[in-house]
This record gives C-alpha cells, sequence and structure tokens, in this order.
C-alpha cells in the first residue's frame, strides 16, 4: 500500500467533507431517529459505495481521456461551480 497516497486521500476528503452537506444531513438524522449507531453505519456505506463508483468511473474514464484534458475539465467545473455558488444560483 502506498501510504503517502493513502494519507494524502484521507486529509484531502476529511477536510473536504467537514460540516457539508452530508454531514450536517448525518447530524439531523442522527438526532432525530436518536440511533447515532445505525445512523453511523447507513452514513459509512453510502460513503464508501459513492466512493467505490467515483473510483470506478475515474478508472474507466482514465484509459481514454488523457490526464492533462482532466485536469482542465476538473478545473473549468470548479470554477462553474464557484460562479454559481458566488451568485446564489447552486
Amino acid at each position: 500500500m502506498d501510504w503517502k497516497l493513502f494519507f494524502a486521500t484521507f486529509g484531502t476528503i476529511f477536510v473536504a467533507e467537514l460540516g457539508d452537506k452530508t454531514q450536517l444531513a448525518c447530524i439531523l438524522m442522527a438526532a432525530k431517529t436518536e440511533k447515532p449507531v445505525t445512523v453511523f453505519f447507513a452514513t459509512a456505506a453510502a460513503l464508501v459505495l459513492v466512493s467505490l463508483l467515483g473510483v470506478a468511473m475515474a478508472s474507466i474514464i482514465c484509459r481514454y481521456v488523457p490526464e492533462e484534458a482532466m485536469r482542465k475539465v476538473a478545473a473549468v467545473g470548479f470554477v462553474g461551480l464557484g460562479v454559481l455558488i458566488w451568485f446564489d444560483k447552486l
């Protein structure tokens, strides 16, 4: 296992997920149902599945699309989302 990659990925995802809508939904669900263990396992399973789908799609896409093109598409996507958020359209 590439531990440098592991910790870089973990740190990036951990910081990115703090305070996002998924975490807020988990907090609300756990508070509403008063069953935090069930909410934890369901949330963990959902996040694992979403991550699996993301990695699977990336491995397929990377076979056909050059890395440089992917970087440019990602940059444009992030800028586009930033603009939409700036103007309260998202």
